[in-house]
């Protein structure tokens, strides 16, 4: 009987480092929507910029168990930059997508199936112009730029293997110029608004 008690044990405490090993990663998909504000600068040119509406993949790897990091790979169908400087009062458009390429780190709070966090780190952002009729025939480029991601948000646990999470992030990096020089420059920083809704897996 003690040995039947003992094996009992011990395959209990083999599933538990089982559960907790295959907890230690997981993988969400999430609908994103990124909205830049209005910039106005000291070099009187103007930044009018529409939300623009996209999808983000997002790994993280968890370093204990309110710990992790994460990586990201974000991308929106379709941003509009309406730029008014002294030249060009009417406005230049620049339709382009965003796409966004972070690490950051994640720490997270266990409340019974409810699950906080807040995440900081570093991010690549890419600005590629949409040639289209809206872009006319302005010689814009692809630009790329630094700069960083932070985020607060919540997790639901609907099972084992799934979740729900919302989430504000920030994105935060310079103002596009799409090589054009001091025609578009602002000499400013965006701190874009990304709220994030989506569903993740843990393996």
């Amino acid at each position: 009987m003690k040995k039947i008690a003992f094996l009992a044990a011990l395959l209990a405490a083999f599933a538990a480092v089982g559960r907790a090993q295959e907890s230690r990663q997981d993988l969400s998909i999430s609908g994103q929507t990124i909205i830049p504000p209005f910039i106005a600068s000291s070099t009187d040119v103007q930044v009018h910029s529409n939300r623009g509406f996209g999808a983000m993949a997002s790994y993280r790897y968890m370093l204990t168990p309110t710990s992790a990091l994460e990586a990201n790979y974000g991308i929106t169908y379709q941003n509009k930059f309406d730029y008014f400087g002294p030249s060009f009062y009417n406005g230049i458009t620049v339709p382009a997508r965003i796409q966004e390429m972070s690490g950051a780190f994640v720490k997270s709070f266990v409340l019974k199936n409810w699950n906080p966090f807040v995440e900081a780190g570093p991010a690549g952002f890419i600005f590629l112009p949409i040639v289209n009729s809206g872009l006319g025939t302005l010689n814009a480029k692809q630009q790329t730029e630094v700069g960083g991601v932070y985020g607060a948000g919540f997790a639901y646990e609907v099972s084992p293997s799934f979740d729900v999470r919302v989430e504000y992030r920030g994105q935060v990096t310079k103002v596009p110029t799409f090589d054009n020089g001091t025609q578009f420059n602002t000499n400013k920083w965006f701190n874009m608004n990304d709220p994030v809704i989506g569903v993740a897996y843990h393996f």
